[in-house]
């Protein structure tokens, strides 16, 4: 009998927990998407506006419709998937960080098997050309307004920390955060540009450099916020400058 009573609370706290987080999995935090209607545009920059060679040459790009998040993955999405919270700053509505590449897809594949949806990384050329404003780019110096401050969460404004998702102004496509909160892991292999023009390009089929990530962060100064820059490093590397959003 004390063997009983003391098997059978452990079996129910099991079974409870079981169903939390059966429950829990079943609560999914909004996911807002932003349609973007496909065009051409010019991506890259020209050598006087690049601070490294490869951002350039310019080049045209022709890109089909897509979707792609409206605010960065924010901590509580990938909790709720994931069961756990590697960002260093915490906070429900900060957006997720201190993550890989790697890591996003397991993210993503579990997200996808959930919900049923096709949810992705943005292409390099979809992210830049959602953060100029797509087809209804003002053609603004930063990405989404000539004022750096009004748009973005740099060094100059952030108080060296991340914080809530939209909580600036949005670009001209109504996409908060792309000049600057966190930078963004994007789909594609690093790869040099070239001149001719592309469609729909996915980028490098394979690099020993790395994954590419886009955006101006929290912690570095607002001459990154500028959509044609680019940062590259290894799928696995992990910091607090570095989140990501969603694609369709």
């Amino acid at each position: 009998m004390r063997l009983f009573s003391l098997i059978m609370p452990a079996i129910l706290a099991i079974v409870f927990s079981i169903a939390v987080s059966a429950k829990e999995l079943t609560v999914i935090p909004e996911i807002e998407m932003v349609d973007v209607e496909g065009g051409t545009f010019t991506m890259g920059l020209d050598e006087s506006e690049a601070e490294h060679l490869y951002e350039t040459p310019k080049h045209e790009v022709i890109l089909s419709d897509f979707r792609i998040g409206k605010y960065e993955v924010t901590q509580e999405l990938w909790e709720a998937f994931m069961g756990d919270n590697p960002s260093i700053s915490k906070g429900d509505k900060l957006p997720v960080e201190n993550i890989s590449w790697y890591d996003i897809q397991v993210f993503i594949k579990k997200l996808n098997k959930l919900t049923g949806k096709k949810y992705r990384l943005p292409t390099e050329a979809e992210w830049e050309f959602a953060a100029r404003g797509g087809n209804k780019t003002a053609g603004y110096s930063f990405i989404g307004s000539d004022n750096p401050d009004t748009t973005a969460w740099s060094s100059y404004n952030s108080w060296m920390q991340p914080h809530p998702v939209g909580t600036k102004m949005p670009n001209e496509l109504g996409i908060y955060d792309m000049g600057g909160n966190v930078s963004e892991w994007v789909q594609d292999w690093y790869g040099n540009y070239s001149e001719k023009n592309q469609r729909n390009p996915h980028g490098a089929k394979k690099s020993d450099i790395g994954k590419i990530f886009r955006g101006g962060s929290w912690n570095v100064i607002p001459d990154y916020n500028n959509p044609g820059c680019r940062f590259v490093s290894n799928p696995n590397f992990k910091s607090p400058y570095i989140g990501f959003r969603l694609a369709e």
